[in-house]
């Protein structure tokens, strides 16, 4: 499994743990819902802005979000 791959998944954990929709979480991130879902298909190398901001709506820390990866 590549990085951006773990990395999505990841996200996805941590967004649903929370019961979050990918559209909150998109609003909430200031991000388009169409590409927070390529993120979590592994399909967009996303940058580190990108990735501080999804933590940032998500409630945990970098370290937290990438935590096992």
């Amino acid at each position: 499994m590549d990085i951006k791959t773990k990395v999505g998944k990841r996200i996805r954990e941590i967004r649903e743990a929370a019961n979050m929709s990918q559209k909150n979480l998109a609003y909430s991130a200031d991000i388009d819902r169409s590409y927070l879902a390529s993120v979590e298909n592994g399909q967009r190398n996303i940058s580190i802005v990108n990735l501080e901001k999804i933590s940032i709506a998500l409630g945990v820390t970098l370290n937290e979000l990438f935590k096992g990866i």
